[in-house]
């Protein structure tokens, strides 16, 4: 493969991968609490750079660009908008943290609070899984009695207060999606401040996806991909005219 060829494949290798992240942000733009994902491209060394041979700086024939390549791809955690639905189990985090759920005994945070109370009174997601508790285990409530949720992420109901967990990582680098809106946490999460405990009932917190400018990205990745595509059609035919003249001329 021609050092061009090789680039360009490279270059529509990256923007498929955005391509596929920037679909799936579309894909979650109504979805409440979901937090969109960055794709982060980087410059690459040359081959010989990585395997080690040539040193990165010799201005050498060797010390060429190596074309892009996909880093990483992270969170964007900020809030999305809140907006009100009037359905009274639908909940919204008024600032920092995340709601806490049990996965097949796993604890895992999401922003989206878009939960129901199940037949036997069990507040769960709306996945199926249950809420957690400040004190570490389910929320359950008799549900042929009125309830109320506080201010401070609490149910209110015959005189009892049940807290919702409500939990905050050391680092948001420390989480990572694990699918369904949800993350795993790979440190210890610590409870939010009493003080800083704003949960609104009724209320959910949008998906942080732009569409306007997630359009605009998948535009530009587009032809981006179909750049490189044809670069590298056009490479092909120069390197076959070129193999073709020679097989005349001998």
């Amino acid at each position: 493969m021609s050092y061009g060829m090789y680039l360009s494949a490279a270059g529509a290798d990256v923007q498929s991968a955005r391509l596929q992240v920037v679909s799936n942000n579309l894909a979650n733009a109504s979805t409440p609490g979901f937090k969109r994902e960055i794709a982060i491209c980087q410059a690459r060394h040359a081959e010989a750079i990585e395997r080690g041979n040539v040193a990165a700086g010799s201005r050498g024939i060797d010390d060429v660009g190596g074309g892009v390549q996909l880093s990483e791809t992270v969170t964007d955690f900020s809030t999305g908008a809140i907006r009100e639905t009037k359905n009274k189990t639908d909940l919204a985090i008024n600032g920092d943290g995340f709601f806490v759920v049990d996965k097949n005994g796993e604890e895992l945070l999401t922003r989206a609070g878009n939960f129901h109370f199940s037949a036997t009174g069990q507040l769960q997601s709306e996945q199926g899984y249950p809420v957690m508790s400040l004190d570490g285990g389910p929320i359950a409530i008799d549900p042929n009695l009125p309830f109320d949720f506080t201010e401070d992420g609490g149910i209110e109901q015959g005189g009892n207060l049940l807290q919702l967990a409500l939990v905050q990582p050391a680092s948001l680098g420390d989480l990572v999606k694990v699918g369904e809106n949800m993350f795993s946490p790979l440190a210890d999460v610590a409870p939010v401040a009493i003080a800083d405990r704003k949960v609104k009932s009724g209320y959910l917190e949008q998906s942080g996806v732009q569409p306007t400018l997630e359009m605009m990205e998948l535009i530009e990745t587009s032809r981006a991909y179909e750049a490189n595509v044809r670069l590298i059609q056009s490479q092909d035919q120069m390197v076959g005219s070129l193999v073709n003249r020679i097989l005349r001329q001998s």
